[in-house]
């Protein structure tokens, strides 16, 4: 009986080391499976990352352009805007000159009406 439970405990200790190697196996393959996926999903975002790196050169070069060619009309358009108000000027300065004079001339000077004499 004695050699009995001495085989029984030395088959459950063998048992014992059977599923602790096994406990260890699954470990070390839920660990590679771990790095493997973790690497996988880097490789994933390095992808996502390089494509919306080309999407935003791409947009940049599109409206790029457009928001220079917009800058370049505004300028095109305010200088002969301003070319215009100088001839308008030009023509029109010695007929402002003329009615300048004659306002100063015409001055008729007088006290204000809120001006009270006080005598003393």
């Amino acid at each position: 009986m004695v050699a009995q439970k001495s085989q029984g405990i030395q088959t459950l200790l063998e048992a014992e080391k059977e599923a602790s190697k096994i406990v260890e196996q699954a470990r070390s393959y839920r660990s590679q499976k771990l790095k493997e996926a973790q690497s996988e999903a880097e490789k994933e975002i390095a992808d996502i990352q390089a494509q919306k790196q080309k999407e935003l050169e791409e947009f940049k070069k599109k409206y790029e352009g457009t928001q220079s060619s917009s800058q370049d009309k505004i300028d095109r358009d305010t200088k002969d805007r301003l070319r215009e108000i100088e001839q308008a000027f030009e023509k029109k300065r010695s007929e402002l000159v003329k009615k300048l004079l004659e306002r100063v001339g015409k001055a008729d000077p007088q006290p204000h009406r809120n001006l009270h004499k006080i005598e003393a």
